[in-house]
């Protein structure tokens, strides 16, 4: 059977559920299916040490502010879920959890949501699956050979699953750097840390809430014509958490330059020069996880989807949420997602009531 709905929202993380508010808030009839079978998205699994880049009180959705953690300056992934969790149960979202969305195909003036417990007819489509789905591994050289333990950032958990280890941690961004120090301060594992450019750490100072100012700079600027400021990216790549400052500190964070290949029982680096490997961590990003878009067959040339804000310029009834700055500034953040959602759903009303 068929079920309808104005709006389908496909994934229930922090993306869907900003959606989600500003979808009530229209009054308009809608559904969040999410694969996940509890509440929380992604954050349900990062590693044990992870915290946010923010105190709460600038880590939270539209509507509601996120209580402060009890001990903690910033949040661990924990207190997030249970934020989430709360949101979703506050605003009466009709969240589905443990529901797979496979695919959304267009039939007539409609648009068909295909999933593993039944098929939704919806007038438009919200897509917030995020990218923690999808990891990307880099086609390096030997990896298919190496005899050691490979993982990525999503698999990570604590320093305890690698003791007495010699770990390569890969990646010159925030979940690189914070790996790479969880491991370095504990003491009981042999850490080396490579990057394909020497790490850039912003100043001191500088939080998740100077980062989101800063996007939301960048974002006035290229609206009323003036000169790009470059945003985040001008002002380096890591963000100095605390326990990043202490392993740089302490000058545990010595980042090498990128190995040119993986051998059996090690990596090698262009001087010739070999280190001995028990494992390898890839922290090397993500791809948004859009196959369910397949079918709509939207994807350019270079395998983009072109949009305009947050909707997609070969379908007017598809939005994209919380990719990235390219579906909307610093929309992959907590703090970030609010603005992109309010506009996503203030177009998608005024196309339902026509």
């Amino acid at each position: 059977m068929t079920q309808h709905a104005d709006v389908v929202v496909v994934g229930g993380g922090q993306a869907g559920l900003a959606a989600g508010y500003y979808l009530r808030r229209q009054g308009l009839d809608f559904v969040i299916l999410d694969a996940e079978p509890a509440p929380g998205g992604s954050w349900q699994h990062m590693w044990n040490s992870l915290h946010l880049f923010s105190p709460a009180e600038h880590s939270s959705l539209p509507g509601r502010l996120m209580a402060a953690q009890a001990g903690e300056t910033y949040p661990d992934a924990g207190h997030v879920v249970e934020y989430l969790a709360d949101y979703e149960k506050r605003y009466d979202l009709p969240v589905q959890h443990g529901t797979r969305v496979d695919a959304v195909r267009r039939v007539g003036e409609s648009l068909l949501v295909e999933t593993d417990t039944g098929t939704w007819r919806a007038k438009a489509v919200i897509s917030a699956t995020g990218t923690w789905s999808r990891p990307f591994l880099p086609a390096v050289p030997g990896r298919s050979t190496f005899a050691g333990r490979q993982l990525h950032t999503v698999n990570y958990r604590s320093p305890a699953d690698f003791t007495d280890q010699r770990v390569v941690v890969v990646g010159g961004g925030n979940s690189g750097a914070q790996i790479a120090a969880d491991l370095a301060l504990d003491g009981q594992v042999e850490v080396t840390w490579v990057t394909q450019r020497p790490p850039r750490f912003l100043a001191d100072d500088i939080d998740g809430r100077a980062l989101f100012d800063v996007a939301t700079a960048r974002r006035r600027a290229l609206e009323e014509g003036r000169d790009d400021t470059g945003g985040v990216a001008s002002l380096g790549d890591i963000v100095a958490v605390p326990p990043v400052r202490a392993a740089r500190d302490a000058g545990l964070l010595a980042a090498k330059p990128m190995f040119s290949r993986l051998t059996a029982d090690g990596a090698r680096w262009a001087n010739g020069s070999h280190t001995g490997v028990d494992a390898v961590v890839w922290c090397t990003g993500f791809r948004p996880a859009l196959s369910h878009l397949a079918p709509l067959n939207l994807r350019g040339a270079r395998g983009h989807i072109p949009t305009d804000g947050t909707r997609t310029l070969g379908e007017p009834r598809l939005h994209l949420l919380g990719y990235g700055d390219w579906t909307g500034p610093a929309s992959a953040t907590l703090i970030g997602v609010g603005r992109p959602a309010r506009d996503a759903v203030r177009e998608i009303a005024q196309l339902t009531a026509r």
